[in-house]
């Protein structure tokens, strides 16, 4: 049953990564005009451009390139970017660490505060501080993660000059030089995702405090701390183990304006930069590569579930 749930899933996730793929080429693909005119401009020479498919293999028929290119991705030859000629994967690698350490960044510090603040607000339910932290939480969420990073920069860096106004630190700094580059450009990530896990967490708390087995616990004469140990939260926090898994996967989403706020070098400034300077095998292999990372997380927030919860896993291998 385990074989065959991990294996149902692990088709969905490679199902969604074929659909993407052919989204993406295809939307780059089936524009007015050819490729190598939208590159080059309207006025540039003829042999310019027809030189320039050629190179793209875009004088070819779409199905051929759309072939010529999975078979790219699966052999990790990704093409070379238009505007660095040099190989996409090259750039994309270093681009997709630093992402990585600024997505962890922002994920170490919202998961304890998140399911911290869920706790209290539903222990507190109805009263002042669940209100505070309710509307702290959803006031976050609402506000782009632009909006806050332009006033942290603001109030941080430029008038209290407590932190640097870019996140891109120097060659060779040390690890705790790092990561003081990182706290202000992870902050804005912090204040979109705190709500969403707090309530996640705040919902499971109210529903297992409501319980027949709280109740049960709570009649044999337990110690409200052990009871909210030992039956509480180990039944209140699978869903927001689970879900927040998945905030990595967002957390690569909302990255583009962060790094660009910010002048750091990822993949979402990446994503940027190849869509202002046209470069197409450049911005395809980017926005793959954050499909294939968004999946992955997804994927794994569902296997841990499954886990987590034998009822979910066995109702879907039925």
């Amino acid at each position: 049953m385990v074989g065959r749930f991990l294996l149902r899933r692990l088709g969905l996730a490679i199902l969604t990564l074929f659909l993407l793929s052919l989204i993406v080429f295809l939307g780059l693909h089936v524009l007015p005009g050819d490729v190598g005119r939208r590159i080059l401009g309207p006025f540039a020479d003829a042999r310019a451009v027809a030189q320039l498919d050629k190179e793209l293999g875009a004088d070819r028929p779409v199905l051929a390139q759309y072939g010529s290119w999975v078979s790219g991705l699966v052999r990790g030859h990704l093409g070379d970017s238009l505007a660095f000629q040099q190989s996409v994967t090259s750039l994309l690698f270093p681009a997709l660490r630093n992402s990585l350490k600024l997505a962890l960044m922002a994920f170490v510090i919202v998961v304890p505060f998140g399911i911290l603040g869920g706790i209290v607000a539903a222990m507190y339910q109805g009263r002042v501080v669940d209100r505070v932290i309710t509307i702290a939480g959803l006031s976050g969420t609402v506000v782009p993660e632009f909006v806050s990073g332009i006033i942290l920069i603001l109030v941080f860096a430029v008038t209290w000059r407590l932190l640097p106004v870019t996140a891109q630190a120097p060659d060779g700094a040390a690890l705790p030089e790092q990561l003081r580059y990182l706290i202000l450009p992870a902050i804005p990530l912090v204040f979109v995702l705190f709500g969403y896990i707090m309530r996640v967490t705040r919902s499971g708390m109210i529903e297992a405090l409501g319980s027949d087995y709280t109740r049960t616990a709570t009649l044999k004469g337990l110690p409200r701390r052990t009871v909210i140990r030992r039956h509480v939260l180990r039944n209140a926090l699978l869903p927001t183990i689970a879900v927040t898994a998945t905030q990595v996967g967002y957390l690569f989403g909302g990255l583009l304006a962060i790094e660009v706020l910010f002048n750091y070098n990822g993949i979402g400034h990446l994503v940027f930069f190849a869509a202002q300077k046209k470069d197409y095998p450049l911005l395809q292999a980017c926005v793959i590569v954050i499909g294939v990372v968004y999946l992955l997380a997804t994927l794994t927030a569902d296997i841990l579930y499954s886990v987590l919860n034998p009822r979910i896993r066995y109702g879907a291998a039925e």
